[in-house]
């Protein structure tokens, strides 16, 4: 860019790097998500449409950023989380912040037709609005997302509940407040079953747990050797070349996409996929 006598207004920009050597959480919520179900009719209390399309636009998502190790989502919100040695954008939150929300709205919007092909879209658009926020280790980092899946859990008790005695129970929305009201888990589930004979149990994951994404690789023992490493790398980061960083980050682009449903609060989920905390590429599963 050639000088000018007006690139002073450079210096107005203020620098925000987040903290280096932290896992960086990017969060994404819909805006107005309430008046937006309302105007396209989601089917209450879940739209699986609704949540296969925010799932097609956080693969989207993961798929244009190989930094990205894992993502989770529930309802109309999701988060991305990108590994602790990442340094893309120079780790700058807006550029960070930005580039996710506007991969995923566009991808969002672009994704809409093949989810709701009988309800075209109109103005006003969806949007998201988003956050970054560092957390300092891994415990930090799962805890984050064990409290996103605690949520997931009990706001789709309550709805699941909730809208059973509407639409099952024929009360009205202050009736089925009321009704619910310092209600704990245990009486949701008696509600459910004994009135409507709904076993919570049974529910789709996808409601129950919300949805997963990550880059599939070949399972691991919990007890391999691979887990092992995997748990070294983090606690020493080991320090690769140019050339290893972009031979992984290929590997990382090439891997297959999923979505799953999985409970990531227990250790389980993390001692298989050991390549997602310690970023380093798997094995690819062997095709059946």
């Amino acid at each position: 860019m050639a000088n000018s006598k007006y690139e002073y207004v450079r210096n107005f920009e203020l620098p925000d790097s987040l903290l280096p050597n932290t896992w960086i959480v990017v969060r994404i919520d819909g805006r107005a998500f309430t008046k937006m179900c309302a105007k396209y009719s989601f089917t209450k209390p879940n739209d699986r449409r609704a949540l296969d399309l925010m799932n097609a636009a956080a693969k989207a998502v993961v798929a244009e950023l190989p930094e990205i190790t894992i993502g989770y989502g529930i309802s109309d919100e999701y988060s991305f989380v990108f590994h602790k040695s990442c340094n893309l954008f120079e780790r700058r939150a807006s550029k960070l912040v930005s580039t996710v929300v506007s991969t995923f709205t566009a991808n969002y919007v672009y994704s809409w037709s093949a989810h709701f092909p009988d309800t075209p879209l109109s103005p006003p658009l969806p949007s998201f609005d988003g956050r970054a926020v560092c957390y300092p280790s891994v415990q930090n980092l799962r805890d984050y997302l064990s409290w996103r899946q605690v949520d997931c859990h009990i706001n789709n008790l309550y709805n699941t509940t909730f809208w059973s005695l509407i639409q099952l129970g024929g009360m009205d929305n202050k009736e089925a407040e009321k009704a619910l009201a310092g209600s704990l888990a245990a009486d949701k589930n008696e509600i459910l079953f004994s009135r409507f004979s709904i076993n919570y149990n049974n529910e789709p994951d996808i409601y129950k747990k919300g949805s997963v994404v990550f880059r599939d690789y070949e399972l691991v023992d919990p007890d391999s050797h691979q887990v092992a490493v995997a748990m070294d790398a983090l606690a020493e980061p080991v320090q690769q070349s140019k050339s290893q960083s972009e031979g992984d980050k290929k590997r990382r682009a090439k891997a297959k996409i999923v979505v799953q449903h999985l409970d990531i609060i227990k250790d389980d989920f993390w001692n298989r996929r050991p390549w997602i905390l310690s970023n380093k590429p798997g094995k690819v599963p062997k095709e059946m």
